[in-house]
């Protein structure tokens, strides 16, 4: 692992999935680096696509602007508007319970400790980091499916679970570079290291990549 060019992997990434579009680069102009909708967002976007959870973000943010207002909300309205996202009347209790402690416990704010974000409903490691990531701009790692996935694909760890996944590419990635992992590898998983019949022949960087070296190139 010394050796592989982490930047240079990192960025490619990056700049091969800004071409095609990756939905996940559309999520700033909705949240806005605002740590409620952040919250919220990452919390209805588990198991569920991008594109479904923007819309069904975008609805309910337009009903309920401010985590006071959601905190307040009628579930039944809620479920009919995030309708569409996975477990969406689970989630609909999850976000407007947090919505609730974090008016009552939090002063209507987003915390920035990784252990008063993990006491909220619907929240997470994955989620807990990804606040921190994104709204505090701290240095973690948020393994999603994509992530789980694309780093266990390149043979950079060799895990079963997620939290197995943080932790082995916390040791095998410079702390420099964690912020940006979560990003880069969602946005390829999203349009080019895709689950199923990824595309191999549009990567860039498959020389790094076990599962290219060991089901497509030549022996």
């Amino acid at each position: 692992m010394a050796s592989i060019p982490f930047e240079k992997l990192i960025n490619t990434m990056l700049r091969e999935a800004k071409k095609r579009n990756a939905p996940v680069f559309t999520i700033g102009n909705l949240v806005k680096e605002n740590p409620y909708r952040s919250l919220i967002f990452t919390i209805l976007s588990a198991r569920t696509k991008d594109e479904t959870t923007l819309k069904a973000s975008k609805k309910l943010f337009s009903k309920y602007p401010t985590v006071q207002k959601l905190a307040k909300a009628d579930r039944t309205k809620v479920e009919k508007l995030i309708y569409g996202v996975g477990f969406y009347r689970q989630k609909s209790k999850h976000i407007i319970n947090a919505a609730k402690m974090l008016v009552k416990d939090f002063n209507g704010k987003v915390p920035s400790s990784f252990t008063d974000l993990i006491r909220l409903p619907g929240v997470g490691r994955k989620t807990a980091n990804v606040v921190l990531s994104y709204v505090f701009s701290k240095d973690s790692i948020a393994v999603d499916t994509h992530v789980h996935r694309i780093s266990n694909r390149f043979g950079w760890v060799k895990t079963k679970k997620p939290g197995q996944t943080e932790k082995a590419l916390m040791k095998k990635f410079p702390k420099k570079y964690w912020k940006k992992l979560n990003k880069s590898m969602v946005s390829y998983g999203q349009t080019i290291c895709i689950p199923r019949n990824p595309k191999c022949s549009e990567c860039k960087i498959r020389d790094y990549c076990n599962y290219y070296i060991r089901k497509h190139r030549l022996p």
